[in-house]
């Protein structure tokens, strides 16, 4: 297929100046002083305009909690599965 109306260099970059990315405009905490969204709390302490909102450190507990939980939980079944993997090459070493 042909093209048409070819867009010359200017009116692509005319298009085009409007694509920049912007920084992000951050807020700082008044509580710990972290950087956060505006209107939204701080993802480091829980605080949303000097009230706590959500109590971070019971979720960075509980988030520990799950996560050794899971690594435990990896570990026994990789140790299932690699038993008889490790067992067998023993027997063919006596062999």
């Amino acid at each position: 297929m042909v093209v048409r109306m070819r867009h010359t260099r200017s009116h692509t970059a005319n298009r085009r100046s409007h694509h920049a990315l912007q920084a992000p405009s951050l807020a700082t905490c008044t509580n710990c002083s972290a950087k956060h969204r505006p209107h939204h709390m701080c993802l480091e302490c829980g605080y949303y305009k000097g009230r706590m909102v959500v109590d971070m450190t019971a979720k960075k507990q509980a988030r520990e909690a799950r996560l050794l939980a899971k690594r435990e939980a990896i570990q026994a079944q990789q140790g299932e599965v690699t038993t008889p993997a490790t067992a067998e090459p023993q027997a063919e070493e006596k062999k």
